[in-house]
């Protein structure tokens, strides 16, 4: 259980760890409270205008690609936070009011949800670099995992809070909270300890630096099939709005508290994954391969549920076979980058992620108004199906993974690779990131002495 939680061990990283929590409630009561006014208050529920939406939100960290990760590596990352955070928090603020006042159009939210992209496609790549300024290299997968859990815990908290008070005094008020939630992540980015941060080297303003960091990952193909599975998964799978949504409005005809207690189902999933992800050691290509192949099973056994209640179960184990995929890619892309390269390589990897929003979501609202939810969610499942192969057919080439039979042992099989699914790229990267920590412990012992 200690080593579950060793992360928190850091008082920079506990401090980041609460405010990012308080932050991250508000911010899922706010996505909760937007996918609702648009799909019941300023449409009469549109599948395609939220998918729209989610687009707008998610199409600038594909168009920024080249400007994101060199932020990211140039400037004090605490201060470019503490910038973007207060800017998200204003954003909040201005819709909170456009709603509370009666005079919001769709066309505003379109707009909100664009501009917020933008500022969350400076901050993505920054956030996730943060992180390992706030622990030692040692500590990097569990604070990545834990960082899952905060996201996920606010999941959780978040659309079932948004729910209530959707129904009790509608959504304008949320937006509000959500603003007021930021206060804290600035809090806590004002407190940190700065003489304690594990600083990386900045990146000298030179010319090519955006494209030697894509020469970078073209030259890492086990960095290559981890970004082709996310995209997959985040263009077609992570489309949990829409889902959620429309199973809810078309298939179960329940009101916005069922909807944002559907959303925390899969956020108990989200939740326990995380913590389960925080007690590895190291990120593995093989637990990439079995999440995805259960979240493709999940999915397709939540599309066929009769009943609310049988489909919010399942969604739990929805939400914990898609976070064991995201924390496991993360830390794997996050371990397998070389620090100078670290930032460009975190944005790339965000831009992919949530770039395929702008394809996928429209495509899933589409399915969801021609077909029915529940056919939509049959795209998620053949997202988790296709990113397994993907992985696989990598394994079978570059590690030459095998099936045997045992002879003499019936239908016995083993399977066999070269290793764990680590490249042994990966594996001098992580070796020489353990082997700095512990040249500065050696130091820092002897300037005692």
């Amino acid at each position: 259980m200690s080593a579950m939680f060793s992360s928190l061990r850091v008082f920079n990283y506990r401090l980041w760890f609460g405010g990012a929590l308080v932050s991250n409630t508000g911010t899922w009561m706010q996505a909760t409270a937007q996918d609702w006014l648009v799909l019941t208050h300023l449409t009469n529920h549109n599948a395609t205008a939220l998918g729209v939406t989610m687009a707008l939100q998610f199409l600038p960290p594909i168009l920024m690609i080249p400007i994101t990760g060199l932020i990211a590596e140039r400037y004090d990352r605490r201060r470019m936070l503490m910038v973007t955070q207060a800017s998200m928090g204003a954003l909040g603020l201005a819709l909170g009011l456009l709603v509370v006042t009666d005079v919001v159009q769709l066309w505003m939210v379109w707009a909100f949800a664009l501009v917020m992209g933008i500022v969350q496609a400076v901050d993505a790549p920054i956030r996730q670099s943060f992180v390992s300024e706030l622990v030692p290299p040692k500590k990097l997968t569990n604070a990545v995992s834990l960082n899952s859990a905060s996201f996920n815990g606010a999941r959780l908290i978040g659309p079932a809070v948004a729910g209530v008070l959707i129904a009790a005094v509608g959504t304008g008020p949320v937006f509000l909270i959500n603003a007021a939630s930021f206060l804290a992540v600035l809090a806590s980015l004002r407190f940190i300890r700065v003489c304690e941060l594990e600083f990386k080297p900045r990146v000298v303003r030179a010319k090519g630096q955006i494209r030697e960091g894509f020469g970078y990952v073209r030259s890492r193909p086990d960095l290559i099939v981890v970004f082709i599975m996310i995209f997959i998964i985040g263009t077609f799978g992570m489309n949990f709005p829409i889902f959620t949504s429309t199973m809810a409005t078309g298939a179960f005809h329940v009101g916005s508290d069922g909807f944002g207690l559907l959303t925390s189902a899969v956020a108990v999933g989200s939740l326990t994954g995380a913590l389960l992800s925080a007690r590895r050691e190291r990120p593995r290509m093989r637990i990439l391969v079995m999440a995805s192949i259960s979240f493709g099973v999940t999915c397709t056994v939540a599309a066929l549920m009769p009943t609310y209640w049988s489909f919010a179960a399942v969604l739990v184990t929805v939400g914990l076979s898609s976070i064991t995929l995201m924390t496991t890619a993360n830390g794997t892309v996050q371990l397998g980058a070389a620090p100078e390269m670290r930032g460009r390589v975190m944005a790339l990897y965000m831009a992919i992620f949530t770039g395929g929003t702008p394809i996928g979501a429209p495509i899933v609202g589409w399915v969801a108004n021609t077909f029915g939810p529940r056919e939509a969610i049959g795209v998620g499942a053949a997202a988790g199906f296709v990113a397994a192969g993907v992985a696989l057919t990598w394994l079978v080439r570059s590690q030459h993974l095998r099936v045997r039979h045992n002879v003499g042992h019936g239908l016995s099989f083993r399977v066999r690779h070269d290793g764990d699914g680590m490249p042994a790229t990966e594996a001098i990267l992580v070796q020489r990131e353990e082997a700095a920590a512990a040249r500065l412990q050696t130091e820092e012992s002897l300037a005692r002495q």
